[in-house]
């Protein structure tokens, strides 16, 4: 008999049952868990082989969620010690964190909407794409470069004190609360930006317009005008932030911030108690849920106004021509936010690269990055082979159940990767349990099959959306023409549907194969042996505090999350068109 231990660095191996330690002792590594329950426990039934095709997504977050349901006595009292304990450190952390960010985002996102979509500056075209940049950077990054440069031991404090002859600490611990508030804010706040830009630029135009020929001062116009418009963006771009925030492993991580992402990790790893991690993934994910709730309210709100009618009347709106300290107030606003972001970050990261370029292990980073590249091309193809049987399964028959799948499919990515951890590693413990000689347990962490299953949980919702929007753009007519000459099934999709749907289906592999790219919770647990990514790699060298290798694969997942940016920068100029 086989069972399933998995240490502190996050992987899984399987320890023979005769190995002779005494009863009841695990074997002498760090931090071991037992992932197989009893034997009474069964998995859930698999869904009706008729319906594979439409639940192929569904089926993953379902058993997300199942497996999350541990009742008992023993769940009950280790929820209760976890209420006396651990738990309200873990919520207030997590509340106080995202309190913080939300407002940050929020005043950093609105404020440069507002400033690129109701005012006229020099450079105000080059302002609204480098305003996305902070999209590449994984915040994960940004942390490690923050660290590096502003911490005790760090260039700008040595300079300060050998400069000035100060002594002591000169800057405020980055490794805290506020120093997570930060990166959190200058690498999100994009979210709160493109919507509240989308909503300014399609509805406020043209009434800031008509406001100020009936002679409403320009502090008046915002107020009662631009930001009552702009508020359901604001907070669907704010849940979105949150969202974010929560899934968050490796910036609360690195800063030793206890939050209920860290906990989960802290509860299987180290408290040997899968209980536990279970249940904390429950509370979790209950706030995400929520989250998703307001900020589907606030979706369904932004559409009290018909776009059309905005676009129109914005075609005779110009916005309002800056002059003076006004224009430099604009520069610096829009400014501030892609420095804090984007360019300082690379440029701390750029100093120890150069540092250590003789010493940095080129070999095992083509490697790594080959890793890397396998597990995002895999997952980015089957992810869109089921976004697309999902969005023609709608197309063809849009009943209740296809709809219902559709949705839960779509639920994935807001879903943070330690509860997806959770959700897919316990019901392997009860396979495994219940048919030892099976080797589930083999099949799905030593191999690849665990970690592109996660992927696909957390981000078939990516493919999904956007082969959704490319059959928005399909009439229905054309459906109906080709039945009418004989096409249908596999043969309407082939010879109608797919040339149509190249460049969203293509849109959808990259977007899915960046996001597999930075992807660092999962892929920490669930990553075969002797198989690390760029993302595990640069965590294990940071926290390591070997950041001048750390940066090389740093830098090179900013690379590659510069290519989404670009191809929604020029989306976005083209819709303005």
């Amino acid at each position: 008999m086989l069972r399933i231990r998995i240490c502190i660095s996050g992987r899984l191996y399987f320890q023979p049952a005769s190995w002779q330690g005494g009863a009841g002792v695990l074997p002498p590594v760090q931090s071991i868990a037992r992932l197989a329950p009893p034997i009474h426990r069964r998995p859930c039934p698999s869904p009706d082989p008729a319906c594979r095709r439409a639940v192929a997504a569904g089926a993953g977050r379902a058993r997300v969620v199942a497996a999350l349901g541990q009742g008992g006595a023993q769940a009950g009292a280790i929820l209760r010690e976890m209420a006396s304990t651990v738990l309200p450190g873990y919520l207030w952390t997590t509340l106080w964190l995202g309190l913080f960010v939300a407002l940050g985002a929020a005043a950093v996102g609105m404020a440069t909407a507002a400033a690129v979509t109701l005012f006229d500056f020099p450079g105000r075209r080059t302002m609204e794409w480098l305003l996305l940049l902070p999209l590449a950077m994984p915040a994960y990054v940004t942390a490690y470069a923050y660290t590096d440069f502003l911490q005790f031991s760090g260039p700008l404090q040595v300079w300060l004190r050998a400069t000035f002859g100060l002594e002591g600490r000169l800057l405020p611990e980055v490794r805290s609360l506020g120093g997570a508030v930060w990166v959190f804010i200058f690498s999100l706040y994009p979210y709160v930006y493109l919507l509240a830009r989308t909503a300014l630029g399609e509805r406020a135009a043209h009434l800031m317009e008509a406001a100020r020929l009936m002679g409403a001062p320009l502090a008046r116009r915002v107020r009662t005008v631009a930001l009552p418009l702009a508020r359901p963006a604001v907070a669907a771009g704010v849940a979105l932030v949150l969202m974010e925030t929560l899934a968050d492993f490796g910036v609360v991580s690195y800063f030793g911030i206890q939050t209920f992402t860290t906990g989960i990790y802290k509860a299987w790893l180290s408290m040997d108690n899968r209980l536990a991690a279970a249940q904390l993934a429950t509370i979790l994910l209950a706030l995400v849920l929520l989250l998703l709730k307001l900020e589907q309210r606030a979706q369904q709100r932004m559409r009290f106004a018909g776009t059309s009618a905005g676009r129109a009347g914005s075609a005779e709106a110009q916005p309002q021509r800056l002059a003076g300290w006004r224009c430099a107030a604009a520069w610096c606003l829009c400014l501030l936010p892609v420095l804090m972001g984007f360019f300082a970050p690379v440029a701390f990261m750029l100093r120890p690269l150069a540092a250590d370029w003789s010493v940095l292990p080129w070999e095992r980073f083509l490697d790594w990055a080959g890793n890397s590249v396998r597990l995002g091309a895999i997952t980015s193809l089957l992810a869109v082979a089921i976004a697309l049987a999902l969005a023609f399964a709608v197309r063809r028959r849009a009943d209740a159940f296809t709809r219902g799948v559709v949705q839960l499919a779509s639920v994935g990515y807001a879903v943070p990767g330690a509860v997806i951890v959770v959700g897919l590693l316990l019901p392997v413990g009860w396979l495994q349990a219940a048919a030892p000689t099976l080797s589930v347990g083999a099949l799905v962490t030593a191999t690849a099959t665990g970690i592109v299953w996660a992927y696909l949980v957390r981000f078939c919702a990516v493919a999904l959306q956007s082969v959704q929007s490319g059959y928005a753009r399909i009439p229905a007519s054309l459906d109906d023409s080709a039945r009418m000459l004989g096409a249908s099934g596999a043969g309407l999709m082939a010879r109608v549907h797919w040339p149509l749907l190249r460049r969203s289906t293509a849109a959808a592999a990259l977007l899915v194969f960046v996001d597999v790219m930075k992807e660092l919770p999962a892929t920490m647990v669930l990553r075969p042996f002797n198989s690390d990514t760029l993302a595990v790699v640069a965590y294990q060298l940071a926290r390591d505090e070997r950041l001048g290798e750390a940066a090389l694969p740093s830098l090179a997942l900013v690379a590659v999350g510069l290519v989404p940016v670009v191809l929604l920068s020029r989306t976005l100029r083209a819709g303005q068109r």
